[in-house]
Protein backbone atom coordinates (compact mmCIF):
# COMPACT_ATOMS: atom_id res chain seq x y z
CA UNK A 1 0.00 0.00 0.00
CA UNK A 2 3.01 2.30 0.83
CA UNK A 3 4.39 2.11 -2.51
CA UNK A 4 1.37 2.22 -4.25
CA UNK A 5 0.25 5.66 -2.95
CA UNK A 6 3.92 6.96 -2.38
CA UNK A 7 4.99 9.24 -4.67
CA UNK A 8 2.23 11.67 -5.18
CA UNK A 9 1.38 15.03 -5.18
CA UNK A 10 -0.69 18.02 -2.89
CA UNK A 11 -2.51 19.39 -5.70
CA UNK A 12 -3.13 23.30 -6.58
CA UNK A 13 0.27 24.46 -6.39
CA UNK A 14 0.75 27.40 -8.27
CA UNK A 15 2.55 26.84 -11.90
CA UNK A 16 5.56 28.17 -12.69
CA UNK A 17 7.80 29.57 -16.18
CA UNK A 18 11.04 27.35 -15.74
CA UNK A 19 14.13 29.43 -16.87
CA UNK A 20 17.13 28.05 -15.61
CA UNK A 21 17.80 24.07 -15.02
CA UNK A 22 20.34 23.17 -12.41
CA UNK A 23 21.79 19.45 -13.07
CA UNK A 24 22.76 17.49 -8.80
CA UNK A 25 24.02 14.84 -9.76
CA UNK A 26 21.35 12.46 -11.24
CA UNK A 27 18.41 14.80 -9.56
CA UNK A 28 17.32 17.35 -12.20
CA UNK A 29 15.10 20.53 -10.48
CA UNK A 30 14.88 24.11 -11.77
CA UNK A 31 15.20 27.54 -10.91
CA UNK A 32 11.38 29.61 -10.60
CA UNK A 33 10.96 32.36 -13.53
CA UNK A 34 8.55 34.36 -13.91
CA UNK A 35 4.84 32.91 -12.48
CA UNK A 36 2.10 32.42 -15.52
CA UNK A 37 -1.02 31.96 -13.54
CA UNK A 38 -2.12 31.54 -9.62
CA UNK A 39 -4.20 28.97 -8.10
CA UNK A 40 -5.40 28.38 -4.06
CA UNK A 41 -3.16 26.36 -2.91
CA UNK A 42 -3.87 23.54 -0.93
CA UNK A 43 -3.25 24.07 2.91
CA UNK A 44 -0.34 22.07 4.07
CA UNK A 45 1.31 22.22 0.89
CA UNK A 46 5.34 23.25 1.36
CA UNK A 47 6.02 26.36 1.65
CA UNK A 48 9.72 25.93 1.42
CA UNK A 49 10.13 23.46 -1.61
CA UNK A 50 10.20 24.24 -5.16
CA UNK A 51 7.93 21.80 -7.61
CA UNK A 52 9.53 20.17 -10.16
CA UNK A 53 9.19 20.88 -13.59
CA UNK A 54 6.60 18.59 -16.00
CA UNK A 55 9.70 17.06 -17.70
CA UNK A 56 10.92 15.71 -14.54
CA UNK A 57 11.79 11.55 -14.31
CA UNK A 58 8.94 9.92 -13.90
CA UNK A 59 8.91 5.54 -12.88
CA UNK A 60 7.93 4.85 -16.26
CA UNK A 61 9.83 7.07 -18.74
CA UNK A 62 7.58 8.68 -21.92
CA UNK A 63 4.06 7.91 -19.48
CA UNK A 64 2.12 10.61 -18.37
CA UNK A 65 1.95 11.79 -14.89
CA UNK A 66 -1.76 12.00 -13.49
CA UNK A 67 -2.84 15.44 -13.29
CA UNK A 68 -2.64 15.72 -9.46
CA UNK A 69 0.69 14.57 -9.38
CA UNK A 70 2.83 18.23 -10.44
CA UNK A 71 6.15 17.27 -8.65
CA UNK A 72 5.32 19.55 -5.18
CA UNK A 73 6.10 16.56 -3.10
CA UNK A 74 9.51 15.04 -2.90
CA UNK A 75 10.09 11.79 -4.73
CA UNK A 76 6.77 12.03 -6.78
CA UNK A 77 7.46 10.12 -9.96
CA UNK A 78 4.02 10.34 -11.15
CA UNK A 79 3.29 6.82 -9.91
CA UNK A 80 -0.22 6.24 -8.61
CA UNK A 81 -1.63 3.24 -10.68
CA UNK A 82 -5.01 3.48 -8.40
CA UNK A 83 -5.67 6.99 -8.46
CA UNK A 84 -5.41 6.72 -4.53
CA UNK A 85 -3.81 10.80 -4.33
CA UNK A 86 -7.33 12.37 -6.63
CA UNK A 87 -8.84 13.57 -3.63
CA UNK A 88 -6.67 16.18 -1.95
CA UNK A 89 -7.00 15.51 1.58
CA UNK A 90 -6.77 11.88 1.04
CA UNK A 91 -3.68 12.74 -0.76
CA UNK A 92 -2.59 15.43 2.09
CA UNK A 93 -2.51 11.95 4.69
CA UNK A 94 -0.97 9.62 2.25
CA UNK A 95 2.19 11.77 2.34
CA UNK A 96 2.38 12.29 5.71
CA UNK A 97 1.59 8.67 6.43
CA UNK A 98 4.34 7.49 4.16
CA UNK A 99 6.67 9.94 5.69
CA UNK A 100 6.22 8.70 8.91
CA UNK A 101 6.42 5.10 7.68
CA UNK A 102 10.04 5.38 6.21
CA UNK A 103 11.26 7.17 8.88
CA UNK A 104 10.23 4.63 11.09
CA UNK A 105 11.59 2.00 9.08
CA UNK A 106 15.08 3.70 8.53
CA UNK A 107 14.74 3.35 12.30
CA UNK A 108 14.21 -0.14 12.30
CA UNK A 109 16.66 -1.06 9.72
CA UNK A 110 19.15 0.44 11.57
CA UNK A 111 17.98 -1.20 14.75
CA UNK A 112 17.94 -4.70 13.98
CA UNK A 113 21.27 -3.90 12.05
CA UNK A 114 23.30 -2.51 14.46
CA UNK A 115 22.67 -4.57 17.41
CA UNK A 116 23.51 -7.90 15.19
CA UNK A 117 26.50 -6.54 14.29
CA UNK A 118 27.73 -5.76 17.64
CA UNK A 119 27.19 -8.92 18.60
CA UNK A 120 28.98 -10.48 16.12
CA UNK A 121 32.18 -8.73 17.01
CA UNK A 122 31.16 -9.40 21.09
CA UNK A 123 30.44 -6.16 22.71
CA UNK A 124 26.98 -6.95 23.21
CA UNK A 125 25.37 -10.46 23.62
CA UNK A 126 23.78 -12.38 20.63
CA UNK A 127 20.75 -10.57 20.06
CA UNK A 128 17.79 -11.41 17.75
CA UNK A 129 15.11 -8.75 16.89
CA UNK A 130 12.47 -11.10 15.60
CA UNK A 131 12.41 -12.88 19.49
CA UNK A 132 13.03 -9.37 21.18
CA UNK A 133 9.58 -9.50 22.44
CA UNK A 134 10.21 -12.59 24.05
CA UNK A 135 13.24 -10.96 26.11
CA UNK A 136 13.04 -10.14 30.18
CA UNK A 137 13.94 -6.51 30.30
CA UNK A 138 14.53 -4.12 33.62
CA UNK A 139 10.56 -4.09 33.68
CA UNK A 140 7.48 -6.28 33.15
CA UNK A 141 5.94 -6.04 29.70
CA UNK A 142 2.63 -4.29 30.60
CA UNK A 143 4.51 -1.08 32.38
CA UNK A 144 6.88 -1.06 29.05
CA UNK A 145 3.50 -1.21 26.87
CA UNK A 146 1.40 1.75 28.98
CA UNK A 147 4.74 3.55 29.15
CA UNK A 148 5.29 3.73 25.15
CA UNK A 149 1.45 3.71 24.37
CA UNK A 150 1.49 6.94 26.44
CA UNK A 151 4.82 8.68 24.91
CA UNK A 152 3.37 7.81 21.46
CA UNK A 153 0.24 8.89 21.93
CA UNK A 154 1.24 12.63 23.23
CA UNK A 155 3.63 12.44 20.06
CA UNK A 156 1.61 11.26 17.46
CA UNK A 157 -1.23 13.27 18.77
CA UNK A 158 0.64 16.49 18.58
CA UNK A 159 1.59 15.16 15.00
CA UNK A 160 -2.14 14.87 13.89
CA UNK A 161 -2.69 18.58 15.31
CA UNK A 162 0.07 19.71 13.27
CA UNK A 163 -1.69 17.83 10.13
CA UNK A 164 -5.21 19.84 10.83
CA UNK A 165 -3.35 23.23 12.16
CA UNK A 166 0.24 23.79 10.57
CA UNK A 167 2.23 25.66 13.26
CA UNK A 168 0.24 25.04 16.03
CA UNK A 169 2.61 22.90 18.09
CA UNK A 170 5.73 25.02 16.90
CA UNK A 171 8.10 24.64 19.84
CA UNK A 172 10.50 27.16 17.99
CA UNK A 173 12.23 29.38 20.59
CA UNK A 174 10.76 32.94 19.64
CA UNK A 175 13.69 35.52 19.15
CA UNK A 176 13.50 39.43 19.19
CA UNK A 177 14.18 40.87 15.81
CA UNK A 178 14.14 37.36 14.14
CA UNK A 179 11.79 35.63 11.99
CA UNK A 180 10.78 32.07 12.24
CA UNK A 181 10.55 29.85 9.51
CA UNK A 182 6.85 28.80 8.34
CA UNK A 183 5.58 25.82 8.98
CA UNK A 184 5.67 23.60 6.83
CA UNK A 185 3.94 19.84 8.20
CA UNK A 186 6.29 16.56 8.40
CA UNK A 187 9.00 18.99 8.70
CA UNK A 188 9.97 20.47 12.00
CA UNK A 189 12.99 21.74 11.45
CA UNK A 190 14.09 24.64 13.54
CA UNK A 191 16.90 24.62 16.55
CA UNK A 192 15.46 21.43 18.13
CA UNK A 193 14.90 19.35 14.83
CA UNK A 194 17.37 21.38 12.45
CA UNK A 195 19.96 22.92 13.93
CA UNK A 196 22.10 23.09 11.33
CA UNK A 197 20.01 24.50 9.09
CA UNK A 198 20.16 22.21 5.85
CA UNK A 199 15.95 21.93 5.68
CA UNK A 200 15.74 25.81 5.20
CA UNK A 201 17.59 27.01 2.63
CA UNK A 202 16.83 27.41 -1.13
CA UNK A 203 13.91 25.60 -2.39
CA UNK A 204 15.84 23.14 -4.80
CA UNK A 205 18.59 21.93 -2.52
CA UNK A 206 15.81 21.17 0.03
CA UNK A 207 13.77 19.35 -2.60
CA UNK A 208 16.92 17.66 -3.25
CA UNK A 209 17.63 16.42 0.67
CA UNK A 210 13.97 15.26 0.95
CA UNK A 211 13.79 13.54 -1.92
CA UNK A 212 16.93 11.77 -1.12
CA UNK A 213 15.20 10.89 2.36
CA UNK A 214 11.45 9.52 0.50
CA UNK A 215 14.31 7.39 -1.27
CA UNK A 216 15.74 6.08 1.72
CA UNK A 217 12.70 5.87 3.58
CA UNK A 218 10.92 3.21 0.61
CA UNK A 219 14.13 1.67 0.33
CA UNK A 220 14.09 0.71 4.26
CA UNK A 221 10.44 -0.28 4.28
CA UNK A 222 11.33 -3.33 1.32
CA UNK A 223 13.88 -4.10 4.09
CA UNK A 224 12.79 -4.38 6.61
CA UNK A 225 10.03 -7.04 4.91
CA UNK A 226 12.65 -8.49 3.58
CA UNK A 227 14.22 -8.89 6.80
CA UNK A 228 10.68 -10.40 8.68
CA UNK A 229 10.51 -12.81 5.54
CA UNK A 230 14.51 -14.03 5.96
CA UNK A 231 13.48 -14.55 9.90
CA UNK A 232 10.34 -16.71 9.08
CA UNK A 233 11.95 -18.96 6.02
CA UNK A 234 15.69 -19.08 7.10
CA UNK A 235 15.64 -18.49 10.87
CA UNK A 236 18.80 -16.19 10.57
CA UNK A 237 19.76 -12.71 11.03
CA UNK A 238 19.92 -10.26 8.46
CA UNK A 239 23.69 -10.59 8.47
CA UNK A 240 23.98 -14.03 8.60
CA UNK A 241 21.95 -14.68 5.48
CA UNK A 242 24.41 -11.48 3.76
CA UNK A 243 27.10 -13.95 5.07
CA UNK A 244 25.79 -17.38 3.22
CA UNK A 245 25.15 -15.25 0.49
CA UNK A 246 28.41 -13.96 -0.37
CA UNK A 247 29.86 -17.72 0.71
CA UNK A 248 27.53 -19.22 -1.74
CA UNK A 249 25.43 -17.09 -4.02
CA UNK A 250 24.38 -19.80 -6.41
CA UNK A 251 22.47 -21.97 -3.65
CA UNK A 252 22.26 -19.05 -0.52
CA UNK A 253 19.71 -16.15 -2.82
CA UNK A 254 15.97 -15.15 -2.45
CA UNK A 255 14.68 -18.02 -4.30
CA UNK A 256 16.32 -20.81 -2.13
CA UNK A 257 13.42 -19.67 0.46
CA UNK A 258 10.85 -21.79 -2.08
CA UNK A 259 12.98 -24.47 -2.28
CA UNK A 260 13.40 -25.10 1.77
CA UNK A 261 11.65 -27.70 3.72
Amino acid sequence: MALAIASTALSSLPTRELHKKISLGKFTTCLPGRRTSHLDATKGVSSVCEPLPPDRPLWFPGSSPPEWLDGSLPGDFGFDPLGLGSDPESLKWFAQAELMHGRWAMLAVAGILIPEWLGRIGFIDKFSWYDAGAREYFTDKTTLFVVQLALMGWVEGRRWADLINPGCVDIEPKVPHKKNPKPDVGYPGGLWFDPMMWGRGSPEPVMVLRTKEIKNGRLAMLAFVGFWFQAIYTGQSPIDNLMCHVADPGHCNIFSAFTLR
